[in-house]
């Protein structure tokens, strides 16, 4: 009897030694459904490493808890939460939660209000499954473990962990396990290989490596290279420290010695400014950029299509790559060098600054709060002087929640109206374009419907908030056109929107937004661009180009002298017009992109 006892005991605690083990696994499945099916989509020996990850974290929590039920509990919310928020940032982004995400989450914070949160019925049933195993792992698997095994199972799930972490994270190791490691398509790395190995294989990348044979001295030798005389004026760089010896930083600034010929540089970065024709054609009730397409054509003008780094969301790594030169393609994807990299003590070579040395004023403007991506500590860094955001504007009038464009722009108009007599460098980002998309106010009224996608909401939003955006455009253009100061306005969008928009357009023209192909991923990188004078200039038209390269070309067009590192990518341009995170197009192979790498981890991280 008592043999008998003993064996259903020991038959007890192994079925519920197997529910414990099975939990972590179901849980896999339930957290990646929340946007595919990982038993098609993720390969094999990715699931794999997807569940040893939960398991080893399951052991971790037994070793801290000494309780088997508690752990898989608190295994069940962390899946729970990491599965949502990997949902919400995947649907208003457009690319899955990563590491670096972390350190935005007072930008998420500022603008999470605009978004509708709501729930699917696909995401209530995961969260209901998920109940469900918490509860089962309440009556089922109410083990107690005892000291010496709880040290065991801590000890055991953190050295696997970090055996298996390291090893997710080895390239050769990647390859020899079919592991998708191009960081380049976050959302296809995610898609194949789970979230969980995707986050670990995405680890290494909170921190930037040198350039292969990269040396500091080597950096400022190439920038060295570029250096004229007749342009650079070398005393700048040769700074008196404390001690009174003269220390060269490379600022790679030039004279000031006259400054009454260059024009106003007025760039607008137009919150999700895009035109949407570029993924494929369709009908709309009205054209919702007529004036913008009539500037890109027009006289004084140049205009092309730009290529961005970012797609529905990150907006701080379009103004990074314009006001700096640097480009996204040499750092992690998904990462937010504002955030990351930028500190209060930064010193980088960016427009801004260089322009002020040559005697411009420098004004920052952006209708929304200070903290977003870390702006009001950024914005000094760079070299803005007169740095305003929404508390320090004026006339602010809202659509739906967000500043309009007009009002931003106005707040441009004034600055002009009260600025001295050195020319302007402002630089403003709009917020009226901002998404959520799909939220109907008492403000705004959209009205520009698409053919065949008349239910689609967002698009019908987005498409009429671009019309309001274009109708303030051609009234700012109207204002500078009537001025006698020789100004210059540079025109673009940060990005594209996100797939709540785009998904109609793509499907329209056959494509399956949750598939795309490389190339097809492409044309979501892609935006609109115009630099406008209104006094003659030498124009361009169909000039495609990359942000690296713009703000290189707007000093070019106002006729300033470039600095070194801006002649650097005069020349490198004609080799590579394109350098983005998403695309690179190459017309002749040249060394000149591996001295672009140094020199910018030197201007970022060893000035």
């Amino acid at each position: 009897m008592e043999l008998k006892e003993e064996s259903k005991s020991k038959i007890k605690t192994i079925i519920k030694g197997m529910v414990a083990t099975i939990i972590p696994i179901v849980l896999f499945y339930l957290m990646e459904a929340n946007t595919h099916n990982a038993f098609t989509e993720v390969r094999a020996w990715a699931q794999f490493f997807n569940i040893l990850i939960i398991e080893f974290l399951f052991l971790i929590l037994m070793g801290i808890t000494g309780r088997v039920s508690v752990s898989l509990q608190i295994l069940t919310f962390l899946a729970a939460v990491f599965g949502l928020t990997n949902y919400y940032v995947y649907t208003f982004r457009g690319s899955p939660f990563v590491p670096w995400d972390v350190l935005s989450w007072k930008t998420a914070s500022s603008v999470a209000g605009n978004y509708d949160f709501a729930l699917p019925a696909r995401q209530i049933i995961i969260l209901v499954a998920m109940l469900a195993l918490a509860v089962a792992a309440q009556f089922v698997c109410r083990i107690k473990v005892g000291r010496k095994i709880r040290l065991g199972f801590l000890l055991t799930g953190l050295l696997c962990l970090v055996f298996l972490s390291k090893n997710l994270q080895n390239e050769e190791f990647q390859d020899d396990h079919s592991l998708y490691r191009f960081l380049f398509t976050p959302v296809y790395m995610w898609q194949v290989n789970g979230y969980m190995v995707t986050f670990d294989m995405d680890l290494p990348y909170v921190t930037v490596k040198k350039p292969a044979d990269y040396s500091k001295e080597y950096a400022e030798s190439i920038l060295s290279r570029y250096e004229d005389d007749e342009d650079i004026d070398e005393s700048i760089d040769n700074e008196e420290n404390a001690d009174g010896v003269e220390n060269n930083n490379n600022n790679d600034n030039t004279s000031t010695s006259d400054s009454t010929d260059y024009p106003n540089i007025v760039v607008i970065m137009d919150e999700a400014f895009s035109d949407l024709s570029v993924l494929g054609d369709f009908t709309a009730s009205e054209d919702p950029i007529p004036f913008f397409k009539s500037l890109m054509n027009a006289d004084n003008c140049t205009s092309g299509y730009l290529n961005v780094s970012v797609c529905g969301g990150n907006t701080a790594n379009t103004e990074f790559e314009y006001l700096t030169g640097n480009t996204m393609r040499f750092l992690p994807g998904g990462s937010i060098p504002y955030q990351q990299y930028i500190t209060e003590d930064s010193e980088l070579f960016a427009i801004p600054e260089y322009l002020e040395s040559l005697g411009y004023s420098t004004y920052a403007m952006h209708p929304y709060k200070a903290s977003g991506w870390s702006r009001d500590i950024v914005y000094p860094v760079l070299g803005f002087d007169d740095i305003r955001f929404i508390d320090e504007m004026t006339n602010l009038s809202v659509i739906r929640d967000y500043v309009s464009d007009y009002a931003a722009f106005d707040n441009i108009k004034q600055i002009m109206e009260e600025k001295d007599d050195s020319p302007a460098f402002i630089f403003e980002v709009t917020m009226q374009n901002h998404g959520s998309y799909s939220k109907e106010a008492d403000n705004f009224t959209p009205t520009i419907t698409v053919e065949g996608k008349e239910s689609n909401f967002s698009l019908t939003q987005y498409l009429s908030l671009l019309k309001e955006t274009d109708n303030a455009l051609s009234d700012l253009i109207q204002y500078f056109s009537e001025q006698d100061e020789k100004t210059i306005v540079v025109f673009f969008g940060d990005h594209q929107p996100n797939n709540s928009v785009a998904k109609s357009i793509l499907q329209l023209n056959g494509m399956d937004p949750s598939s795309l192909t490389e190339e097809e991923q492409e044309l979501r990188y892609i935006v609109p661009y115009v630099i406008w004078a209104n006094y003659d200039i030498d124009e361009e038209k169909d000039a495609d180009t990359s942000v690296n390269f713009l703000g290189m070309e707007t000093l070019r067009t106002a006729g300033v002298p470039l600095a070194p590192y801006q002649k650097l990518l005069e020349e490198l341009e004609e080799y590579y017009p394109i350098i983005s995170a998403s695309k690179l197009v190459c017309e002749e192979e040249s060394e000149l992109i591996s001295d672009y790498e140094k020199v910018q981890y030197y201007m970022l991280f060893d000035r």
